[in-house]
């Protein structure tokens, strides 16, 4: 079950010639492919892109009626593997996946694929999501583009740009028998806006029709002495042909007057942000007209000498603005330059820093001190003037408590991490490796649970040089999606042809919950496209892993702890895996609540379970909140003048997981909470009896009153 439904907004992917379509920058990538003619299409799930995946899994029929192929695919490696359809075929094919760790899965298939070159259209879609939204380490596909000589796109931010982008992204491929990567940032595949829409196209040759009359070309196999014409080939005729294509076709562009003594270069990501500094600075106005010549990359590689060169001319300064280290566009500008000899003042990184995402703030502040080095006569007066700049930013560090990532409320996972802690209180700290995924989670307090994570479906791997027995055994934490990602065959093959010693827990919630609740192969829902049910423990049976432990219920803590226990303390040697399954409760609360709330409406019968702290009772130890850190739980300060002390307290974010009363004091509940079901639409003897217990209570609090009113009179 995917984080959200396109069903309503891919009835506007069937738009024709002349209608406008309005959308989100992921639509208008889908409906830019269909009026591209492609032939097949696929990716691996991953934000910030993942809901391309999502469009296209959503548009699967209109995919089929069109011809076209749709594969949802086991890792980004996969996926750009499927692209060599467009090698021996001129068939058009795009994939997708996130950014910089997608570039890694896929790197060998990419570079393969850029070897040999294509002949029909490829293009590679990678969500990049550097910067303060990024989820991953902190890396560019740029210098993958460059290693592998792929040409890069980078559109300005507006769904008419990106559009183009992508039928020119193919059109370049073609020209110049070379993969296409098109970027899109966070912010372009979630901008809205509109643009013209042109009838789909059905691919001129599809998949069907290429089985049919099968080709191939020796010329093409990434063999020596093959792979040394490739490089020359790459040199010699790609390269001149793609500069060639990006200059008559006016990928890059060009902004404000045509004469000037300064200039600004920017991504094509990074315009508006560019536009937005030069308009708050009066050098702008809102419809993007510059005062500054700008010139815009829309292709960020190969970058064309001649045309920066004439950018530069009659120029005395330029400024780069080019986010993220290292400064590659920088420093080719650098060269072309000096290798012109010309005497233009390069700046870029200094004025901006040369690390860390280009906000706002950030950007305004390059800008503005590029002007007053370069021009300072085109700021205006209260700009130029002494002592009047923008008052400082404070400094919020000190009175605003970080925010960092944890797990949802009533998440499955955090029973597990509570087992390992109790475990770890028993038999001390061990080693321990993560993976990538919602338990990495765990490594944050308040478990403090996990180490180092080295990529998807690598986390036992991670433990290799520990898996060789020793005084303790080593933990590896992986998800079901790491699992079927990667982790069957690079992480839990190793460890059973390494006769490992280790204990592995694969944490089960049903779906790729991170990159957006998609199916999977161990999913337990019906797939009609798609198949599930596969159970985990049956594979790694399969390739030999006979200790395996399947939990079903990871609420059930002492369950769990005792099982660990058990995977650490066993003198049975080998691998050892605990599955430990229950449904992602994210994805649950958006399956159940729509059916609750149809139920209620109807007039059915409704219980939801609510979980509350009884205050007398509650000592204040908090086990609950240290051994759980559920986002419901929090600290109550009572009246009380005896007591101190805050008491534990539940809000009404609560889901009835019944965590918090369990880790308490492991699968005892403890005795200061209590469940209380709420009812809707009771019968009629329900009600019966809920107005009489309400009084006789209200008789029992009374007189339990009067009791105490009579013992102060008499004292």
């Amino acid at each position: 079950m995917a984080e959200r439904s396109f069903k309503a907004e891919v009835e506007d992917l069937k738009l024709g010639e002349g209608q406008t379509f309005t959308g989100e920058g992921i639509l208008a990538i889908t409906k830019a492919l269909l009026e591209s003619g492609v032939g097949y299409v696929g990716g691996y799930q991953g934000a910030p892109i993942s809901h391309l995946m999502d469009v296209l899994a959503d548009a699967e029929e209109l995919l089929s009626d069109l011809g076209v192929r749709f594969e949802a695919n086991a890792n980004e490696a996969a996926a750009a593997a499927m692209l060599a359809a467009s090698v021996h075929y001129p068939i058009r094919g795009a994939v997708t996946f996130k950014g910089p760790v997608g570039v890694n899965v896929a790197s060998d298939a990419l570079a393969n694929l850029s070897s040999s070159g294509v002949t029909g259209g490829a293009l590679v879609i990678v969500g990049e999501d550097y910067g303060e939204g990024s989820s991953i380490m902190q890396e560019r596909t740029h210098p993958f583009a460059m290693k592998a000589q792929m040409w890069l796109l980078d559109p300005r931010p507006n769904l008419p740009s990106i559009v183009k982008a992508v039928k020119q992204g193919f059109e370049l491929s073609e020209a110049s028998n070379t993969p296409v990567m098109l970027m899109v940032r966070i912010r372009s595949c979630h901008v809205t806006g509109s643009f013209t829409s042109s009838d789909n196209q059905r691919p001129p040759l599809n998949v069907r029709d290429a089985l049919a009359n099968p080709r191939s070309d020796f010329n093409r196999v990434v063999l020596p002495p093959m792979s040394y014409a490739h490089e020359q080939d790459k040199v010699k005729n790609r390269w001149p042909a793609a500069e060639k294509f990006i200059r008559e076709r006016q990928m890059n562009e060009f902004f404000g007057p045509e004469v000037a003594k300064l200039g600004i270069v920017v991504q094509g990501g990074m315009f508006n942000g560019v536009i937005r500094a030069l308009q708050r600075l009066g050098l702008a106005d809102i419809y993007g007209n510059s005062d500054i010549p700008i010139y815009v990359l829309n292709v960020t590689y190969p970058l064309i000498a001649g045309e920066f060169l004439e950018f530069c001319k009659g120029k005395d300064h330029i400024l780069v603005v080019e986010e993220g280290q290292p400064e590659f566009i920088e420093t080719q500008f650098g060269s072309f330059l000096y290798r012109a000899g010309a005497e233009v003042k390069l700046h870029g990184k200094g004025l901006f820093p040369m690390a860390g995402e280009y906000t706002g703030a950030v950007m305004l502040d390059a800008v503005e001190g590029f002007l007053r080095q370069a021009a300072p006569g085109l700021l205006p007066a209260t700009i130029r003037a002494p002592n009047t700049d923008r008052p400082a930013i404070p400094d919020l560090t000190k009175t605003v408590p970080i925010r960092p990532p944890g797990f949802c409320t009533g998440c499955p996972e955090r029973p597990i991490f509570a087992a390992m802690k109790l475990v770890e209180k028993e038999l001390g700290k061990h080693q321990i490796a993560a993976d990538i995924g919602c338990h990495l989670f765990a490594s944050l307090p308040p478990f403090e649970i996990g180490g180092a994570t080295m990529g998807y479906g690598l986390g036992p791997a991670a433990n290799g040089a520990f898996d060789g027995g020793g005084e303790k055994r080593p933990i590896a934490i992986i998800g079901d999606g790491g699992f079927w990602h990667n982790g069957l065959s690079s992480s839990f093959t190793n460890m059973a042809f390494n006769k490992s010693d280790g204990v592995a827990i694969i944490v089960d919630n049903y779906y790729s919950a991170a990159t957006g609740g998609q199916d999977l192969m161990s999913s337990r829902a019906d797939n009609g496209t798609k198949a599930t049910k596969n159970p985990i423990s049956k594979a790694l049976r399969g390739i030999g892993i006979n200790w395996v432990r399947q939990i079903d219920r990871t609420y059930d803590v002492a369950r769990m702890r005792d099982t660990i226990r058990e995977a650490l303390t066993t003198p049975e040697k080998g691998p050892k895996v605990i599955v430990a399954s229950s449904e992602c409760m994210l994805n649950k609360q958006r399956r159940e609540k729509p059916l609750t709330q149809a139920a209620i409406k109807d007039g059915r019968r409704v219980e939801a379970p609510r979980f509350g702290v009884d205050e007398d009772i509650c000592t204040g130890d908090h086990a609950c909140i240290r051994l759980s850190g559920c986002p419901s739980l929090s600290l109550k300060r009572l009246d009380d003048p005896l007591r101190d002390d805050p008491v534990a307290s539940i809000d009404q974010s609560c889901v009835g997981c019944g965590n918090c009363g369990e880790v308490a004091d492991a699968a005892i509940l403890c005795p200061s909470f209590y469940r209380a079901d709420v009812v809707h639409n009771p019968g009629r003897l329900e009600v019966w009896r809920a107005g009489l217990r309400e009084k006789l209570i209200g008789w029992l609090t009374r007189r339990r009153a009067a009791k105490r009113l009579d013992f102060g009179g008499t004292g």
